[in-house]
């Protein structure tokens, strides 16, 4: 092995961090600092000392991070020593190691892997035994609930010990049908994978000597990410050698409403008392004027730990702040710079959008498809989450997990077979009474005088044809076979008579994922399905997304961290926005918003745009905004333009000559124009900003109701006035005084 190759071109840091391989060490790794060079060529290294590669485990965060280095390590050392090493995030090792131990906490190897909308799914049926005409349970509160008990490894029992209050004790019984579900579907959900690895560790002191030694030297990137369970987890692991190296810049720690602690970073030393600490600073790349703007901002959180990024790049240009009038305009001229750029010579895909939330999108993509700009949304439907991919992913499942009976009430009556929602519910009851999966039941369908005829016969040849595949897979695995399962099904059939261009899309998606299958089967021989569904089920929209073609990029500055471009725009610049505020913002809550500013704007490679709006259609009322106080944490002397309007460089004070419209004119019309509140993305955005309480209500607001408004916080109602989709309701907040919402999307709560 090439020695001198693995040390070659690393700064004096990076050779620390790679020559440090024993004992705990703390690598600080600024925005751009080459920090996956410093942990592959450590690997490289640990490698080169005589440690194998089956005893160092490395944990990511997403998969393309995971491949990269992966590729990385196998330039360094050879694939045939890299391809040993245990490489991957955090859940798609956990569940590797689950499969293996299943058993030991009560699952099969085979068991399910539930993504969001599977979770979804299963809780909106828990929670339709708990709704009337009086009461209304809203769905994705509970499941962000649910998962932020699991991240604080909060337990059924314990939450029903704790819950008091009415919603609490309704989550705490919707929580307990959803785990006991769950562990008859031998189905797990992402947070499980986490809880479930600390649980087998925990299950025996044999077990956990046995992963102390397989994985005798740990690495985890991105460490200011983790979240209570990851820590444990990892904790227990490195407890016996103690030869643990977390890389991370608490700098970048944006994730605290998924779960992540940024204490874990910070406390390092606590946990670790003779810890190395080894700070990355020399940033490769932004310039000089980007990392002056991003260090000024920054440097407001008194939650840090301290470094100061520098380089040796140019001082690079300025950053143009822009004042527009509203959204329309703002996204008239990001559509119009963006064509300068191109005439400068830029390519689209070096070039890309970042916004707050994802309601920001829609103006954006209104203008760039005025101007013909290309983009493509990093957020948007995953493939796999088309619905034509989940039905065939649900057929799939059951050939290896009879038990999962998501899967098995996805797959029954698709296409439609005559057995609808009622014998559903009577084959359920059956199963349930006799504690057998749904589709073991439909062996039995004779046996349930309630299910006749069309259902019956449909039950029966359903369940034999799911038998009949299971048994031959088990022979060889071929994508021509499970065609052939698709086929048999039906699935193919409908999309082809329906004959839609819509349908004959969905068709090719079908058809790309059995591509994707063979792929795959050719490329691992060894490997089954249970493997294939576990690779696909844990895909992330970063890991899917190309970002190779020649399209604009737009997403949020959530989804844009670990990405890199020659020029970034960040859009809604403003205070309440931008910073983000609802009732009233807590320190933590600000200084994760100037984090994830500071992540935006480290984006950038050589430009910077940052713009705001005077005014913004938000939440179901036109409101006046003021700049970010971010935008006046810049060093002044590296901003373009003032803020005020009368410095505003000449090139961006003038009204756009083309496709204009006059502002006043467009006031006017606004009148009772209302734009649908943010959709969040819940895998991108806290929780606090999509669920507002349990939406439990039972009777319609009047004037004179006490209510809650997310942003807002406490109001009294005034006045409601107008009907249906166009009904106000004049409301006095104690925060900000009077506001106008419309009340299909303002979402009031009464208190």
């Amino acid at each position: 092995m090439d020695n001198e190759k693995i040390l070659q071109g690393l700064n004096p840091a990076q050779l620390e961090a790679v020559k440090s391989l024993n004992g705990p060490v703390l690598i600080i790794a600024g925005a751009g600092s080459g920090k996956t060079k410093a942990l592959t060529h450590r690997i490289a290294n640990l490698i080169a000392h005589n440690v194998p590669p089956h005893n160092i485990l490395a944990l990511t965060f997403t998969n393309k991070a995971a491949k990269e280095m992966k590729e990385r390590i196998a330039g360094l050392i050879g694939q045939d020593k890299a391809k040993f090493l245990w490489a991957g995030t955090f859940h798609s090792i956990f569940s590797r190691i689950l499969r293996i131990e299943a058993d030991k906490i009560g699952f099969n190897s085979n068991f399910s892997i539930y993504d969001t909308d599977d979770s979804t799914s299963l809780l909106r049926k828990i929670i339709a035994n708990f709704a009337n005409q009086s009461r209304k349970i809203s769905v994705n509160p509970i499941r962000s609930k649910i998962s932020g008990l699991k991240n604080q490894m909060i337990t059924t029992k314990e939450f029903a010990t704790k819950a008091m209050v009415a919603d609490d004790k309704i989550v705490a019984d919707i929580y307990r049908l959803y785990e006991f579900e769950l562990q008859k579907s031998n189905a797990m959900d992402f947070d499980d994978l986490l809880l479930n690895m600390i649980v087998l560790l925990r299950s025996s002191k044999e077990v956990l000597h046995k992963y102390q030694n397989a994985f005798k030297y740990i690495l985890v990137d991105e460490y200011q990410d983790t979240n209570k369970a990851q820590y444990i987890a990892v904790k227990l692991l490195a407890s016996a050698h103690q030869n643990i190296c977390v890389v991370g810049d608490d700098a970048q720690s944006i994730y605290r409403w998924r779960g992540a602690d940024i204490s874990n970073i910070l406390e390092f030393n606590k946990d670790y008392p003779y810890s190395k600490v080894i700070r990355l600073e020399q940033n490769y790349r932004s310039t000089k004027n980007i990392l002056k703007a991003a260090h000024g901002v920054i440097r407001n959180n008194k939650n840090q730990l301290p470094k100061k990024l520098w380089t040796e790049n140019d001082t690079g240009e300025l950053i143009d702040v822009l004042q527009c009038a509203d959204e329309k305009e703002e996204a008239f001229r990001l559509s119009t710079l963006v064509q300068k750029e191109l005439q400068k010579g830029r390519k689209l895909n070096e070039i890309v959008i970042l916004y707050r939330t994802n309601a920001q999108s829609l103006a954006l993509e209104n203008s760039l498809r005025t101007h013909n700009l290309p983009y493509i949304i990093v957020g948007g439907i995953s493939f796999y989450k088309r619905k034509e991919i989940k039905d065939v992913i649900a057929y799939i499942t059951l050939l290896v997990n009879p038990y999962d009976n998501e899967a098995f009430t996805r797959s029954i009556n698709e296409p439609p077979r005559g057995f609808g929602q009622t014998s559903l519910r009577h084959l359920k009851d059956y199963a349930d009474s006799k504690g057998l999966a749904l589709i073991n039941a439909c062996k039995e369908v004779d046996k349930i005088p309630e299910i006749r005829g069309k259902a019956a016969a449909a039950a029966t040849v359903f369940a034999a044809m799911v038998n009949e595949y299971t048994n031959k897979i088990k022979e060889g695995l071929s994508a021509n076979l499970i065609s052939s399962y698709l086929e048999e099904s039906g699935v193919l059939d409908m999309y082809n008579e329906i004959a839609s261009e819509d349908s004959y899309d969905r068709l090719e998606n079908i058809k790309q994922l059995l591509i994707d299958l063979e792929s795959y089967i050719q490329d691992n021989p060894q490997a089954d399905l249970t493997e294939y569904l576990q690779q696909i089920s844990l895909v992330s929209d970063v890991d899917e997304k190309n970002l190779d073609g020649n399209n604009l990029t737009l997403m949020t500055l959530h989804t844009a961290k670990g990405l890199e471009f020659p020029v970034v725009f960040i859009a809604g610049m403003e205070n309440g926005l931008f910073p983000l505020i609802r009732d009233r913002i807590e320190l933590e809550e600000e200084e994760e918003e100037r984090r994830l500013f500071y992540v935006g704007v480290t984006r950038a490679k050589e430009k910077l745009y940052l713009t705001y709006a005077l005014r913004r259609a938000k939440f179901g009322e036109i409101s006046s905004q003021k700049p970010s106080k971010f935008l006046r944490e810049i060093p002044s002397d590296v901003l373009q333009t003032a803020l005020s309007t009368g410095r505003t460089n000449s090139e961006f004070t003038g009204r756009p000559t083309q496709n204009r419209i006059n502002y006043n004119a467009r006031q006017e019309r606004r009148e009772n124009y209302s734009q649908i509140p943010p959709d969040y993305d819940e895998s991108q955005l806290p929780p606090e900003e999509h669920q507002g309480n349990m939406s439990i209500t039972n009777s319609p607001l009047q004037p004179g109701d006490k209510v809650h408004h997310s942003n807002f916080g406490r109001g009294i109602i005034l006045k409601i006035e107008g009907f249906g989709q166009q009904k106000k309701a004049t409301v006095r907040f104690d925060s900000v005084g009077t506001k106008s919402l419309m009340m299909q999307f303002a979402k009031l709560q009464r208190i």
